[in-house]
């Protein structure tokens, strides 16, 4: 058989192991993986000698917000951003303008997105009506989760957050009862309210450009009491439960305490991992994320609970905003829109981890793409296995990768500033994806309108 492209010459990292071998792709999927030295006809072949080949990164949770904020960036500029960090596939939280959150705006997203996007695309959508006709509906959509969150909307923008606040736990529970009758995971960010309530007014009394007082408005302990309460819950729903953005080692003590409880999973971010409240100091309002970037002791327990298990997912949590938004309350931790972005710090992240020998590579496969496939029911994603997507990042682990403004490619390149001048053991070298190079280590190397949409199993058609 000839197959349209060979990669040869790498090492494939496999939920077997890290071995030598040789790709060989056809239609957009892996058809063979043979040893180095077998013979392959191929119409073109890639050499990738010197470099480690895992599956594409599944960013199962990343902001874009496009068309309603142009000034944060397009589909086609953060698809690229994704493209550089090694990601194929994303997917796009409902908080936009207006809100995802019925079948006909998935399906206004979807076709916002197929336009121009570098990289395949998923869809999350908020239950606006806690109904089991609406739960159905979605499902029928083709969203690939539904997304909760336990504080009621920020003020102002209600639009946005519309069927994605649910403060009450009656509703909570009401929600997860119907996402497990129809099949649908559930991603919830989960801070409790009168914990916040409490928090923001100590926090009024406090200086608003210490980046102590934001920290002061959203203590861990909201994170926590809000986990346990959700997990609680899911006793009684048996939903398929993912907790968004762990941050604190107090909320990990809870995971571990109801492990086995339910079905639920959770994630963490790079920025909790590579940065602390100091840096956030050290940035400014450009470091405010919610929740908060903890201390070290914090950063200390999610690196422990990557490697116990109790975090199955690393995600980027990617939020673009434009340097006039964290300017204009560059003294108001209390009002400064909360985000960073991450799509191109997510692989480096691991990456250094690997090189500093406190991950493995197969290790970051399953944080970033097999347990994320595994999870939301795209099963031909997020591995190297025969019949698989040939979804693909090369990595040069004897590289290094040093964020600038200059050579990063979001839109919100000039708000990354806990990144700018950090260095990265390792580099992506190229991303591929259904077979087709959209990375080559410098360049975007594929058209606007490549990605396509990924449709969950659970809803039919397959991904």
């Amino acid at each position: 058989m000839t197959f349209d492209l060979a990669i040869t010459g790498g090492l494939l990292v496999t939920p077997q192991g890290v071995r030598p071998g040789t790709l060989g792709i056809q239609d957009g999927r892996i058809a063979a993986i043979t040893s180095p030295d077998a013979s392959v006809e191929a119409t073109e072949t890639w050499d990738a000698a010197g470099l480690h080949v895992l599956p594409g990164a599944i960013d199962i949770h990343c902001h874009l917000r496009s068309p309603a904020y142009p000034e944060r960036g397009t589909v086609e500029s953060e698809t690229a951003a994704c493209a550089a960090g090694g990601i194929t596939t994303l997917f796009e939280m409902p908080i936009t303008d207006p809100c995802c959150n019925a079948p006909d705006r998935v399906a206004l997203r979807r076709d916002h997105f197929a336009a121009s996007a570098l990289v395949d695309f998923a869809l999350y959508a908020a239950p606006a009506e806690l109904t089991s006709s609406a739960f159905e509906a979605l499902a029928e959509s083709g969203a690939v989760a539904l997304k909760i969150f336990t504080i009621p909307a920020p003020s102002g923008r209600e639009r946005e957050f519309e069927g994605l606040a649910w403060p009450d736990p009656a509703d909570q529970l009401q929600a997860l009862t119907l996402a497990a009758r129809h099949g649908l995971p559930v991603v919830a960010h989960a801070e409790h309210p009168a914990i916040l309530a409490r928090g923001a007014a100590l926090a009024a009394g406090l200086d608003p450009a210490d980046a102590a007082t934001h920290a002061a408005a959203r203590p861990p302990i909201a994170e926590a009491l809000a986990v346990a309460q959700l997990l609680a819950l899911n006793l009684q729903a048996g939903a398929k439960l993912h907790i968004a953005h762990v941050t604190s080692a107090v909320t990990l003590e809870v995971l571990r305490r109801f492990a086995g409880s339910s079905d639920f999973s959770a994630e963490t971010c790079p920025h909790y991992l590579r940065h602390t409240h100091e840096d956030v100091a050290r940035v400014g309002v450009y470091g405010k994320v919610n929740p908060p970037i903890r201390t070290a002791t914090d950063r200390e327990a999610l690196w422990e609970a990557l490697h116990d298990g109790t975090l199955t997912h690393v995600t980027t949590d990617h939020a673009a905003f434009s340097v006039t938004e964290k300017a204009s309350h560059a003294q108001n931790f209390l009002t400064a829109p909360p985000g960073h972005p991450g799509t191109e710090f997510l692989l480096p992240c691991l990456l250094d981890a690997v090189a500093r020998g406190t991950l493995t590579l197969p290790r970051v496969a399953d944080l970033v793409s097999t347990a994320a496939a595994r999870r939301f029911d795209l099963p031909d994603r997020g591995v190297i296995a025969a019949g698989a997507r040939a979804d693909l990042v090369l990595v040069d682990l004897s590289g290094e990768t040093r964020p600038t403004p200059e050579n990063l490619l979001t839109a919100a390149r000039d708000v990354a500033k806990l990144a700018h001048g950090d260095r990265y053991l390792g580099r992506i070298a190229a991303t591929v994806l259904a077979g087709q190079k959209i990375w080559d280590g410098t360049t975007i190397t594929a058209a606007p309108g490549t990605g396509r949409f990924a449709r969950p199993l659970r809803s039919g058609t397959g991904s």
